[in-house]
């Protein structure tokens, strides 16, 4: 299983192996119980967990990085149920650079929750290669789109023959 088809589904609790995906949605496996079925994106919206960024003092980091400071920790991890204070405790050692004004302690559980579940199912936690050249590849592909749109705007447009208009008959 590959840690870019995990995704977070909204509405729905655990994290979710994106099968395949349709125009209407996209069928997903639990990763905690195995079992598949259709989720409509009309009513729910999809989060690919190696696009999530978390804030910190500095520059936002991908939730990998978050993942391997846990993993490389010698604290005991503490249960998503756990009481804010010793979870936000638990994170100032992990992570210290993380931006407790802006991420909240549910955010802090969730995280918890998700290296657990991706820990017991196995998942090998790091982005995808393609995932790192993006953010080199956005910077130049934005420059080379700006071109293209301007000389196709200046084109000139086809001489195409005048739309004949049906206007209803008079009665006479």
């Amino acid at each position: 299983m590959e840690y870019r088809k995990i995704v977070s589904v909204t509405g729905l609790s655990g994290l979710f192996e994106l099968v395949s995906s349709r125009g209407d949605g996209g069928v997903v496996r639990s990763l905690e119980d195995n079992s598949t079925k259709f989720v409509s994106n009309r009513i729910h919206n999809f989060s690919q967990l190696e696009g999530i960024e978390i804030y910190t003092t500095d520059e936002n980091v991908n939730l990998v990085e978050i993942f391997d400071a846990i993993k490389s920790s010698n604290e005991t991890l503490p249960a998503s149920g756990a009481d804010n204070k010793t979870i936000k405790a638990y994170f100032e050692k992990v992570f210290p650079k993380l931006d407790f004004e802006r991420v909240y302690v549910s955010d802090m559980k969730k995280m918890i929750k998700w290296y657990d579940i991706l820990n017991k199912a196995g998942v090998e936690i790091k982005r995808s290669e393609m995932a790192e050249l993006d953010g080199a590849a956005e910077h130049t592909e934005k420059n080379t789109n700006t071109t293209h749109t301007a000389a196709n705007k200046t084109a000139a447009p086809k001489n195409a023959p005048a739309k004949k208009i049906n206007a209803p008959r008079k009665m006479a």
